[in-house]
């Protein structure tokens, strides 16, 4: 694999301690370790509300403590928790058109004890037919304030065990009820009744701070998500020959995890950072983005200078080794900041090339990027292809931890001129956001 060329990178002589020091801190070996920790099958695939992601978050807070860094507005420890509703469906009777829908066909997202529908009930009927982009098509109607039928067309049934996954929680729970339905296309006499249990419990990000020197209430964020789906059945998406049932997570997120972990050391030790980083995990991504959602209410977001979101990286881009595809690229100048960091080494950031799949919308960098903050995920994921995304087979063995290391490296070289404040990125367009 060919190396970045530090002598490429270099923007003035004070890089050149930074780019002597980086091949010693951030290493393959640390890398590993990290990713095998936070990927390995006792972590139990790291799931909300689950003993594997209790002690991921515990394994998280105590890097933040070895390395040193400060915790959040001054709290007692690196953990910032805040409330969830949970709900866990006890029953779901669905029949269309005098037909009994099977319960492998049928999905239920509802914050309600009790819930019943008829098509003279308040319910709309929508689908997502043959052809049409599921995940955002999806996320519309998963995220609606009305009572939904939702009719999936049968080409998107294996989307099912995925869907199985997101555990229904909220900081902020609706009174309405969403049921997909897998099959029919029309739906012109039905029955709905779901019972749900619904309780009050507590998640958690695992926060960090590196104070700045000279402008100690200007942030920078590193961040990726800690959790993931946990463990299924073996009838829910392909599964590893051995019949495995935890879906480890390693490049999703662990992944972008790791990185966040290893940028936080790499910043600590150079200690000459004139901006305030916060380095974050997230929690609840792979259901909705709650814990980033939360962290940035506590944020003004006029003093975020950038968000670098990291989300799988642990696999070649589409372009090979040495590259990675920033989303919403367009949206702030950011990516030809880091890319003029770059120049003259062998690493390229590209615009995100999935841009149908909505991914600069779909990540944590969302909340913050809609406030007007260059808010970016930095991903090298191919979306039209990545075979063990959401799969029980995403686990270490399938990553390139030198690549993966290279990477990381590029981030900390490219947002150097961020954290010391000689660059700061153009703001998001709010009014050209959807």
């Amino acid at each position: 694999m060919k190396k970045i060329v530090i002598s490429g990178l270099m923007l003035c002589a004070g890089m050149v301690s930074q780019a002597q020091s980086i091949d010693k801190i951030i290493t393959v070996k640390k890398v590993t370790e990290v990713e095998t920790i936070l990927a390995a099958d006792d972590m139990e695939g790291r799931a909300t509300f689950s003993k594997g992601i209790d002690k991921a978050s515990g394994y998280l807070e105590n890097q933040f403590k070895k390395i040193g860094l400060e915790t959040f507005n001054g709290a007692k420890d690196f953990r910032q928790e805040f409330a969830m509703t949970e709900s866990k469906m006890k029953s779901l009777n669905v029949q269309i058109d005098g037909k009994t829908i099977e319960q492998d066909a049928m999905v239920a997202f509802s914050y309600q004890n009790e819930a019943s529908f008829t098509e003279d009930s308040p319910i709309a009927v929508v689908n997502i037919r043959a052809g049409e982009s599921f995940g955002p098509k999806f996320y519309e109607y998963y995220q609606s304030d009305k009572n939904l039928l939702v009719l999936v067309d049968n080409s998107f049934k294996r989307a099912i065990a995925n869907l199985r996954h997101m555990n229904q929680v909220a900081t902020t729970p609706g009174k309405n009820t969403v049921v997909f339905v897998f099959g029919p296309s029309e739906a012109k006499h039905f029955t709905v009744e779901v019972q749900n249990k619904v309780s009050l419990n507590k998640l958690n990000n695992v926060v960090g701070v590196l104070k700045g020197k000279s402008k100690p209430n200007e942030f920078v964020i590193f961040s990726g998500h800690y959790d993931h789906l946990g463990i299924g059945s073996h009838d829910e998406g392909p599964a590893t020959a051995s019949k495995d049932t935890i879906f480890n997570g390693a490049n999703d997120d662990a992944a972008g995890t790791t990185a966040v972990i290893m940028l936080a050391e790499y910043f600590k030790k150079m200690n000459n950072n004139e901006r305030s980083i916060i380095f974050t995990a997230f929690t609840a991504e792979e259901i909705g983005g709650y814990g980033s959602q939360y962290f940035s209410k506590q944020l003004d977001p006029a003093q975020v200078m950038a968000m670098f979101n990291l989300e799988m990286i642990g696999t070649e881009s589409k372009w090979g080794k040495n590259s990675a595809y920033i989303t919403g690229y367009e949206k702030s100048n950011m990516g030809e900041i880091l890319q003029k960091n770059l120049k003259g080494s062998q690493f390229q950031f590209h615009p995100d090339p999935y841009t149908d799949q909505q991914l600069f919308y779909r990540s944590d960098n969302a909340t913050l990027a809609r406030l007007g903050v260059p808010a970016h995920t930095i991903s090298t994921s191919k979306m039209d292809s990545e075979a063990n995304y959401h799969q029980a087979s995403d686990e270490i063995g399938t990553l390139d931890m030198n690549n993966m290391t290279e990477i990381i490296k590029a981030i900390a070289i490219s947002s150097s001129s961020i954290i010391s404040g000689q660059d700061t990125p153009s703001r998001v367009d709010t009014t050209q956001l959807r």
